[in-house]
């Protein structure tokens, strides 16, 4: 039985999932979940992961969410590169080190910039400017702590190649370029370094895993105002 991967592409942790499967050849069945039109609220993927979130798989019997865990489970089934993850101890703490900083860094400063620049005035809400400014600090601080602390004067966050840490950042960094931000503008150690990624996963791939928030604008003009209704006094409950 084919695994099963439960994703949504606008979601940066489904990209990276995708990416990581993709490029290793794992075989598996694309099941999307729309999550602009709620489908992770319905009773079939609810069987699959009763946190309502994506990505999810089921192998078999076995169901697990989170991007991470689901990815170190791929990589130690299906015996992915062991740059990836790798066995090494130091450089695996590296690794481990990067995925457990950025939930509460990155990943939640540049989901924030990518609702309050684009998604939030959609809903028909003017965000104040000291709100979007703070915003913006708080992801230039943690833009400035990967090229700083995580990266340094290495290629790529574990050292020499390419592993789970850089896909896991590259997701994040590219979200609120979806919405129309530069993080790359004065920062050629953090361009660069994502020129490096795309080139190791593969310009195809990496393009093809992003078309969908890099044309999150075009398509925020044409979306049904209705669909973000429901998830209104979440989304401002969590960003504003």
């Amino acid at each position: 039985m084919a695994l099963e991967i439960y994703l949504d592409l606008f979601s940066q942790p489904c990209r990276s999932v995708y990416i990581f499967a993709k490029k290793n050849n794992i075989s598996f069945e694309f099941n999307k979940v729309s999550l602009f039109e709620g489908e992770q609220y319905g009773e079939r993927f609810g069987n699959i992961n009763q946190v309502r979130k994506v990505p999810a798989i089921k192998d078999g019997d076995f169901c697990l969410s989170e991007s991470t865990a689901i990815m170190k489970y791929m990589a130690e089934k299906f015996q992915t590169p062991d740059h990836w993850y790798p066995a090494d101890l130091k450089k695996r703490a590296r690794v481990n080190e990067y995925l457990s900083w950025q939930h509460m860094n990155v990943r939640m400063h540049g989901a924030k910039m990518f609702w309050l620049k684009l998604m939030i005035p959609k809903m028909g809400v003017e965000v104040p400017k000291e709100k979007m400014d703070g915003a913006l600090e708080d992801l230039n601080n943690s833009l400035n702590l990967i090229e700083e602390k995580f990266l340094q004067d290495k290629p790529f966050i574990a050292g020499e190649q390419i592993s789970l840490a850089d896909l896991v950042a590259i997701v994040e960094v590219m979200q609120p370029v979806g919405a129309g931000l530069d993080v790359f503008k004065g920062r050629p150690k953090l361009r660069t370094w994502q020129e490096r990624v795309r080139t190791e996963i593969g310009p195809e791939l990496f393009d093809e895993a992003h078309e969908r928030i890099l044309g999150a604008e075009e398509m925020a003009k044409t979306m049904d105002d209705s669909m973000l209704q429901a998830f209104k006094p979440k989304i401002l409950r969590f960003f504003m």
